[in-house]
Formats: C-alpha cells, sequence, structure tokens
C-alpha cells in the first residue's frame, strides 16, 4: 500500500487549517504558498473534504476553508479513506464478504488481514491534534 499524493496533500491541508484556526476561514492561495503545493492541486482535494463535511468553505471577501470540527476530531485513517478510499493492503480485502474465489484456502490470507487490522487500528488512533501537539512539543515543523 502506497499512499497518494492526494492523501499527503490532504492531510498537509487539515493540519495546516488546524494550525491556523484561530484565523477563521483560510484562503486556499495562503495555504499552498505555506505549504509548497500547487493551489490547483489543492483546488482538486477540496471539494472530497467539503462534502465529506470535513470543511467548511465561505466566499467572497474574507473567504476561504476552516475544519467544520477541532482536531481532535479528526483521525488520519479518516482523511486517507476520503481521499484515497480503501486502506486494504490486498485487492481482496476491499470487499466484505472477501469476492475472491481462492479465499476458502488462501494460506496468506490471515497475514493480510492482519495487517489490514493494524494499519486501520494505527491510522484511527492518530488525530490531526496528536501530530500538532508532537509538532510543537518537537519544537519543528511538521513534514508529511
Amino acid at each position: 500500500m502506497k499512499i497518494s499524493t492526494k492523501g499527503r496533500y490532504a492531510l498537509r491541508l487539515l493540519l495546516d487549517l488546524s494550525e491556523h484556526r484561530g484565523d477563521g476561514y483560510v484562503a486556499l492561495k495562503d495555504v499552498a504558498q505555506r505549504q509548497n503545493i500547487s493551489k490547483k492541486y489543492l483546488e482538486q482535494i477540496v471539494p472530497v473534504l467539503t462534502k465529506s463535511g470535513v470543511l467548511l468553505t465561505n466566499r467572497g471577501y474574507q473567504g476561504g476553508y476552516m475544519l467544520s470540527g477541532t482536531p481532535d476530531k479528526y483521525t488520519v485513517g479518516m482523511i486517507l479513506r476520503l481521499t484515497e478510499g480503501s486502506l486494504a493492503p490486498v485487492a481482496c480485502l476491499d470487499c466484505d464478504p472477501i469476492g475472491c474465489d481462492r479465499s476458502d484456502n488462501c494460506a496468506t490470507l490471515a497475514v493480510w488481514q492482519g495487517l489490514y487490522k493494524v494499519i486501520n487500528e494505527y491510522l484511527d488512533s492518530v488525530t490531526l491534534q496528536d501530530i500538532l501537539d508532537k509538532q510543537h512539543a518537537d519544537g519543528g515543523d511538521y513534514v508529511i
């Protein structure tokens, strides 16, 4: 499993908005500049996050984006599932029940299920606030 640029940039966008949540609505151009990400690329990510209710949007003067909730409400797992789809390490785990004809006799299925469980448990245990807290404790910028 490899996290795409879309997933990584979505996480950076949301972390930036979390960091600047006291500023009200934040312009996408400001996030793009701070994160060194193309504004056009961020414009492709925002609709997914807005439609899912993660982001609030405001048009016009003082317009921009902000988190709809506090950073402790959003896990890395939730964000990556919105942008990446499934986090399954193998395709057969994308379906429930498992749709593979070989699943009854697959010697490696338990390995992939165990890995999938660990991935989900870990990513669902880390919130945006956890990342910000670690960044502040380390005294540096967050890097993803």
